[in-house]
């Protein structure tokens, strides 16, 4: 089996699979179903996702974060301020999933057991460096984490927000993401500016900058 005609097979089972999320969660049962749609037997099955539905789960995030990127390779991103940039990138991959609602609340339901968050926490680190990269984030040093870091935050409560959100064209959601990037602004200006002071301070302080 060559890679393309693996990926192939991958995405024909996941399209298959979003059909009955919605009734049977991210579980074997609607994998067995989805399997049956495509004509796929068990053993097929195991070589297209050996970890069974969270990792086709897995595979759905991973592919939509690459939607995302090109979908956001048509716009203009480098004409607007960083803030624009990333809530654009927001927005748009919730655009993507929103066909599939239900399946994003289940999949948030299985992720939130203590057995799924390592595999949970790796999704979201992916999606939101993913944000960053789609907003022309270059920052190399301790930035590059506290960055993530705050969009996780952001990104995690703008999702919870959008699931049950039943504005026009999301326009809840988008206000709701505005005053959360307001935030994590006010967040970065105070951290900047306390840098900055302690910048000023003789030597022996400026090791405090750590706390």
């Amino acid at each position: 089996m060559n890679d393309d005609h693996l990926l192939t097979q991958k995405r024909s089972l996941l399209a298959a699979l979003l059909i009955h999320v919605p009734f049977d969660g991210w579980t074997s049962k609607a994998l067995a179903q989805a399997a049956k749609d495509c004509g796929y037997d068990a053993g097929l099955v195991a070589r297209i996702f050996p970890e069974g539905a969270v990792e086709a789960l897995e595979f759905w995030v991973a592919e939509t974060d690459a939607a995302m990127l090109h979908a956001l390779e048509s716009r203009d991103l480098m004409a607007m301020k960083i803030r624009e940039r990333v809530k654009a990138a927001v927005m748009t991959r919730l655009e993507l999933v929103a066909p599939h609602r239900e399946a994003v609340r289940r999949a948030l339901t299985l992720e939130a057991l203590p057995y799924h968050a390592p595999r949970a926490l790796r999704q979201l680190y992916r999606t939101v460096d993913a944000i960053w990269y789609a907003a022309g984030d270059t920052a190399t040093d301790f930035n590059f984490y506290t960055k993530r870091m705050l969009l996780a935050g952001v990104y995690a409560a703008t999702l919870m927000h959008w699931l049950d959100d039943r504005s026009e064209g999301f326009a809840s959601t988008a206000a709701f993401l505005d005053r959360r990037l307001s935030d994590v602004m006010r967040i970065q200006s105070a951290k900047g500016k306390v840098g900055k002071l302690f910048e000023r301070l003789p030597s022996p302080l400026r090791g405090m900058r750590r706390v």
